[in-house]
């Protein structure tokens, strides 16, 4: 195959977490405040009306997984391990900079791990309701919000107006819209774009803190990848077998099971992980009679696993398997991830009843299962 090089705006993506830590430096040298969070849920728009700089904190290797494991049991999430075992051990300066931290009661291992990290950090966990089904549930969510709002207030002595919030609001939509049309050139036939690189620019975007600025780097990606695609720039080759990723957050894994997928006659085209296209396809209504409801509504409609029963992951997946035009289904769960591990029977289900293949692979942040996974990933491509 002819190596194609990618536009050099992927360049700039590529050391955006460790660019990013100079910039989270010098905010703090300049008086600025910095929120470290680790879930989707995390309503950013109430942040950025704070005067807050958001960042993710999610560990994503296993280089501190031994010093979490000498307060938390080894048998957790690696995930879990990983961000606490790099606030533990102040190995990343974005927990470090952290002004105070924002949490969420996803699933018992997270929430559990956030008491911990209270000793550390200020730490605010935000009481996330369990089941959409409730009618009670947007209430619920909608007045975890407006505490939160108060208490970001109170301590870093700012209001927080409708008018900010609306502001807000409409800027992160904005970015929303370009993460979508950036991931859904996926659906070009070749695709535009490797998922790993795909990927590798999302990852790299939640490490920028000026958002107008990275709102143009976005569209400048777009439109210098739709260029030279239309140019017969195309890294993808046209019979690679087009695969949908689901399942739990992939960042610590994407090295080796996202390379070994498109180093075995296979290209991701869509992540339906909460680090791809689930949550930047709802936005907020920006023209709603009370910005805080409509933004608890935006976030509150995220298909994620911690939600029993999970109606709207259930909905979006067949959708994205006809628009994607997807050949075959990998769903990754993360070792002792109970919330994916449990729903996989019912992905299963869903994609076969498609008519589609569907391969579950349980991993962590290790590299002891490499092989194997690149055994398994060949034969499911194979198949196909």
């Amino acid at each position: 195959m002819t190596n194609i090089n990618l536009p050099k705006r992927f360049e700039e993506y590529a050391d955006a977490r460790k660019n990013g830590f100079l910039k989270v430096k010098e905010i703090k040298e300049n008086g600025g405040k910095v929120a470290g969070v680790f879930c989707t849920f995390t309503p950013l728009e109430i942040l950025d009306a704070a005067g807050l700089h958001p960042v993710g904190l999610c560990g994503m290797s296993d280089e501190t997984i031994i010093d979490a494991e000498a307060d938390l049991p080894k048998n957790l999430c690696p995930l879990i391990k990983s961000s606490y075992g790099f606030a533990v051990s102040d190995k990343c300066p974005y927990t470090y900079f952290s002004d105070i931290i924002i949490g969420e009661t996803t699933c018992d291992g997270k929430k559990k791990m956030y008491e911990l990290l209270g000793e550390i950090k200020d730490t605010y966990i935000l009481q996330l309701p369990q089941g959409i089904d409730r009618d009670y549930a947007p209430k619920m969510w909608e007045s975890e919000l407006r505490r939160l709002i108060k208490t970001l207030e109170e301590k870093f002595g700012v209001e927080i107006t409708e008018e900010k919030l609306i502001k807000a609001a409409a800027l992160r939509n904005r970015i929303r819209k370009l993460y979508c049309e950036f991931l859904e050139l996926g659906k070009l036939d070749p695709p535009a774009i490797k998922g790993y690189d795909m990927y590798k620019v999302i990852e790299g975007a939640g490490f920028s803190f000026d958002l107008e600025e990275n709102c143009k780097k976005l569209c400048d990606l777009i439109d210098s990848t739709k260029k030279a695609y239309e140019e017969g720039n195309r890294p993808v080759e046209k019979d690679a077998k087009r695969i949908l990723v689901t399942g739990c957050p992939i960042g610590g894994v994407l090295d080796k099971v996202i390379n070994s997928i498109e180093t075995n006659g296979g290209v991701v085209v869509c992540f339906e992980n909460c680090g791809g296209i689930k949550p930047v396809r709802n936005m907020v209504d920006e023209s709603a009679d009370d910005i805080v409801s409509a933004i608890a509504e935006r976030y509150l409609d995220i298909g994620c696993s911690v939600m029993s029963p999970n109606p709207r992951r259930m909905e979006m997946i067949p959708g994205l398997l006809k628009e994607f035009r997807i050949d075959g289904v990998i769903e990754i769960v993360l070792q002792t991830c109970h919330p994916y591990s449990v729903e996989k029977r019912e992905i299963k289900k869903l994609v076969n009843g498609a008519g589609l293949p569907y391969m579950a692979m349980e991993t962590d942040y290790s590299k002891s299962d490499l092989g194997q996974i690149k055994t398994r990933v060949s034969a499911f491509i194979e198949m196909l």
